[in-house]
């Protein structure tokens, strides 16, 4: 398993129209807005944006993968460990990802996010 890096911090905030702005105006780029998450980088770096309705995941740190395998892969992986994972969703962007746990409690995301998404994202 090998981890491309860690891509992004998850918070959850109040009005997701006001962070979005917020941190925006902070030098972030808008990649991705809906009416209960948001998406933004700084570079290579992202900021998810959670609302208290959304439902999808908690706070959560995610790591990238570069490669669909490695994802599926990871996750065979942290079953056989016996780690407790969601299973792997496919998103709208055309990346995919699963959700799991830490010993301690903390949330955190696998994803996939092939080249072309990662490219289209700095324009």
């Amino acid at each position: 398993m090998k981890l491309k890096r860690l891509g992004h911090v998850a918070i959850c905030v109040q009005d997701i129209d006001r962070a979005a702005e917020f941190y925006q105006n902070m030098g972030m780029e808008l990649v991705w807005k809906d009416a209960d998450w948001a998406y933004l980088k700084a570079g290579e770096d992202g900021l998810a944006l959670l609302s208290p309705g959304y439902d999808q995941a908690g706070p959560h740190f995610g790591f990238v993968f570069s490669d669909r395998t490695e994802i599926e892969a990871a996750y065979e992986l942290l079953k056989a460990q016996g780690v407790k994972v969601s299973h792997i969703h496919d998103h709208r962007d055309g990346t995919a990802s699963f959700y799991g746990r830490d010993p301690d409690g903390n949330g955190f995301e696998y994803l996939y996010e092939p080249v072309a998404v990662a490219s289209a994202s700095k324009n």
